[in-house]
């Protein structure tokens, strides 16, 4: 079955930097855009960036545009997402998911997305 696998989450500091990895198994993950998005407590899940399926184009969040970079590698089957600067405010659950186009991550906070992972804790301190 199809498995997608957060990791590189964990607690930094405001102004750090973490690097978040995703592995996909059971699919053609290069048939996919693929992406991440964040909940926090309390909070709507927000949809963070996206990559075409050739890594060609992305898109980012106004949150996270500037600090954030997306990237994935099609022979690993990965995906990452370099994050600097962080804020408190980037506090949150982090996920990641695959789909058909990267319009998938302008949807409602109700869309499902294709496939997804269970993801990864990341916690900025002040």
């Amino acid at each position: 079955q199809v498995q997608m696998v957060e990791s590189g989450g964990g607690l930094v500091q405001a102004g750090g930097s973490l690097r978040l990895s995703c592995t996909a198994s059971g699919l053609t993950f290069d048939d996919y855009a693929a992406g991440w998005f964040r909940q926090a407590p309390g909070k709507e899940r927000e949809g963070l960036s996206c990559i075409s399926w050739s890594g060609a184009s992305s898109w980012y969040s106004d949150s996270v545009k500037g600090r954030f970079t997306i990237s994935r590698d099609n022979a690993k089957n990965a995906l990452y997402l370099q994050m600097n600067r962080l804020t408190p405010e980037d506090t949150a659950m982090y996920y990641c998911a695959a789909d058909f186009g990267c319009g998938a991550w302008s949807n409602p906070p109700s869309y499902e997305y294709k496939y997804r992972g269970q993801g990864t804790q990341v916690t900025v301190s002040p």
